[in-house]
């Protein structure tokens, strides 16, 4: 049986420095720290102002279509023979994927500290389609670094990205994914601190981003927790969410985390396999370092040199999760677990046959593991995954490699 935290427990993480246990923190140039302090000092102003609490609520439920539905799988869960699975749809989210979340609560913020530019990163195009979506909503300037790989990849979202006004910068250096693309972002907001914010767009990085990202994207279990128990008048025994940096999984689970009984997984990117190299499942062969503002789990030699990684979903395809998943893993409040690329794709296929559903292929890792563990579960049982986006954007990448 899994141990919920107590409450003190919970409460004191992150301490006042970021940091969640040893993980987290603030790593960056003297010249963001400034900048990261304003950030922190108007994000928690923000939480105690109605105003902004309301703007935010209006432009969630008007803009970006919350609440989602909780959809219970039926066709999957007889397919499947066991518990009963139902599917958290931030899929049908504006832009198509929970990446808005985050976008527009940072938004808000940026107008309010008089920022007119906006930066971002993103590795499968939806964190940069939700950051153009907001900055062309408020008129403001924006920027969107992409690895030279991943624009291949997600051709479709570069054009959306493009079609909404942004200008986006293939990066070249390195292996071409989501690393090098947070650098040169990174390196952009040093040089253009005064008129520039980063929205950073999953759980890591430097302090505050981790909990304000966290906090920004804990609407999906919120909501997840009330449609529950509206629905089945329990909570469920089991949360599955895909993990990259993490801010689905950590939206879904954190509303959850006292709940001794409600067990919960997060699923990495397995690739081709747990081999140097070939996927990026940081909790199956990384190790504790620094990378990109925050100390975590990395994929990084006895050197400390930052490994290649590999995944079929470019969102999941980074060396490092977010410092609270690296804590829940020490405290044994959440599993982690991976699927390969072909345990992906046959769980993208299975949901659009079975439910007429086509699912990321960064959620697909999270059906997958649900196709595992659902038969092993009794019929009475309650499976909740997280469905953090649709595969429009990858349908092109899966016809390279599927054949129907």
């Amino acid at each position: 049986m899994v141990c919920a935290m107590s409450a003190i427990a919970q409460a004191a993480v992150p301490d006042a420095q970021g940091h969640f246990g040893r993980y987290g923190g603030r790593y960056v140039p003297e010249t963001l720290m400034h900048p990261l302090k304003e950030l922190e000092e108007e994000y928690f102003r923000s939480q105690h102002d109605p105003e902004f609490q309301r703007e935010l609520q209006y432009y969630l439920r008007e803009f970006c279509g919350r609440p989602t539905p909780l959809y219970l799988a039926e066709r999957l869960t007889k397919d499947l023979g066991g518990a009963r699975i139902y599917l958290k749809r931030e899929d049908l989210l504006h832009t198509g994927a929970h990446k808005i979340n985050n976008a527009i609560g940072q938004i808000l913020l940026a107008r309010r500290m008089g920022k007119t530019r906006i930066i971002a990163e993103t590795g499968a195009g939806q964190h940069g389609v939700a950051t153009a979506t907001v900055s062309a909503m408020f008129g403001l300037k924006c920027v969107i670094y992409m690895g030279e790989v991943d624009c291949e990849r997600q051709a479709l979202n570069v054009y959306r990205m493009k079609m909404l006004g942004a200008d986006v910068v293939p990066v070249t250096a390195g292996q071409k994914t989501l690393k090098e693309a947070v650098n040169e972002a990174m390196r952009d907001w040093v040089t253009n601190v005064r008129n520039t914010h980063y929205i950073l767009g999953t759980a890591y990085g430097a302090h505050p981003y981790p909990v304000m990202v966290r906090n920004f994207q804990r609407i999906i279990g919120d909501e997840a927790r009330r449609q529950i128990l509206e629905q089945e008048e329990r909570l469920p025994d089991l949360l599955i969410a895909c993990v990259g940096g993490g801010s689905n999984a950590i939206g879904l689970f954190y509303p959850f985390l006292e709940d001794a009984s409600v067990q919960m997984i997060g699923v990495e990117a397995g690739g081709e396999g747990i081999q140097p190299e070939k996927h990026a499942a940081r909790f199956q062969g990384g190790s504790l370092g620094v990378l990109q503002g925050t100390r975590s789990y990395i994929l990084q030699d006895e050197n400390g040199q930052i490994q290649l990684t590999h995944s079929v979903s470019a969102g999941l395809d980074y060396a490092a999760v977010g410092p609270e998943h690296a804590w829940l893993r020490d405290q044994s409040r959440v599993e982690y677990s991976y699927a390969t690329d072909a345990e992906a794709l046959q769980a993208f296929m299975k949901l659009a046959r079975l439910e007429g559903i086509i699912p990321a292929l960064e959620s697909s890792h999270a059906v997958a593991e649900v196709i595992k563990r659902a038969p092993r579960l009794r019929k009475d049982q309650v499976v909740i995954v997280n469905l953090s986006g649709r595969g429009d954007k990858d349908v092109s990448q899966v016809a390279s490699k599927v054949k129907l």
